[in-house]
């Protein structure tokens, strides 16, 4: 699954956006340094029940902003990504 894809999986269990998660854990004090991975991924949990490597995803964005590796981009692989700029403001909204 490429990173987009589990953050557009996120947003249809959760029915939020990923940046609007991130607005609730910025509310919560979860986002501020130094980010406390487990803190994010108990509370993802609790509140919307995503698994680990859902909220991992979330963790990355919290930590790292919305830009990941050119690792998987333009490859073949079941993990490529389109760009290594991920969208945060809905699956049904992105740009074509």
């Amino acid at each position: 699954m490429s990173f987009q894809a589990y953050l557009d999986t996120i947003e249809s269990k959760t029915g939020l956006t990923p940046r609007e998660l991130l607005t609730l854990l910025h509310e919560r004090g979860l986002s501020e340094p130094p980010v406390r991975a487990g803190a994010i991924i108990d509370w993802l949990n609790e509140e919307y029940g995503l698994g680990r490597g859902h909220a991992m995803a979330i963790v990355h964005v919290v930590k790292n902003g919305p830009t990941i590796s050119e690792k998987h981009v333009g490859t073949d692989g079941t993990h490529r990504d389109e760009s290594t700029e991920l969208w945060l403001d809905g699956k049904d909204h992105r740009p074509h």
